[in-house]
């Protein structure tokens, strides 16, 4: 569990501790409700991608900008986490349960997430006034949907069926676990440069998460409440 206290200036912590962030005790604790009502790392994992498909749906099959970016926003938010949740738990698990295999596709899907995360960086830096702001979600999509096929169709069902044979049914419960509390305390924006390791990204993520999750409380989200909703006061 990473600790935000020590790397964080005091005025910085006081903001954090005033305001309702993705960090909110109401929103982990509904984050472990959704978690524990599923039984799988590849339950979680299929439900973080419908939902990404459902935010991209949302943009692009709309015109009004404030629709777009809120659920630009949204969309955003989702996906640096998922991404960064990937990275720390579900990857390292490949190499550890999958041996050769695990490592070859742990560094596949690091570099698809890589390239993911540039295009992330770029899109959540845009407008929806912007003329590119649409083409470039679609950019995104196209590489970032192709990975979420081969890993539904291909790469959680490998790594399913060896966490069955290594660990029995408990391991990938507790995977499922620890990836939702993981999300609830990573960046929730864009940092290619802290690269896909584990070392690497559990820095960054001390770092980077208690800024991006203020900055949070200024974007626009949708009003329904979505997966949590981080703009829910």
């Amino acid at each position: 569990m990473f600790r935000i206290r020590p790397l964080v200036s005091s005025p910085l912590r006081v903001a954090l501790y005033q305001t309702r962030s993705p960090l909110t005790a109401r929103q982990i604790a509904a984050t472990r409700f959704n978690i524990a009502a599923m039984s799988t790392i590849s339950d979680v994992i299929t439900k973080d991608h419908r939902e990404l498909e459902q935010y991209y749906n949302e943009v692009v099959n709309s015109s009004d900008h404030d629709h777009q970016e809120r659920y630009g926003n949204q969309f955003t938010w989702e996906l640096a986490r998922h991404s960064v949740a990937e990275e720390l738990i579900v990857y390292p698990a490949f190499e550890k349960y999958m041996g050769g295999k695990g490592h070859q596709m742990a560094e596949s899907d690091r570099k698809d997430h890589h390239r993911v995360k540039e295009l992330l960086k770029e899109f959540q830096n845009m407008k929806p006034q912007q003329q590119d702001y649409v083409p470039k979600l679609k950019e995104l999509w196209g590489v970032l949907s192709a990975h979420m096929e081969e890993e539904e169709k291909h790469d959680m069902p490998a790594l399913e069926s060896a966490l069955q044979s290594a660990a029995g049914e408990s391991e990938t419960a507790t995977m499922a676990k620890k990836f939702g509390l993981t999300k609830a305390f990573v960046p929730s924006r864009s940092h290619p440069s802290a690269g896909e390791n584990p070392y690497f990204e559990s820095a960054m993520g001390m770092l980077a998460a208690p800024i991006d999750h203020i900055a949070d409380i200024f974007r626009k989200f949708p009003e329904e409440k979505v997966s949590p909703n981080p703009s829910t006061k």
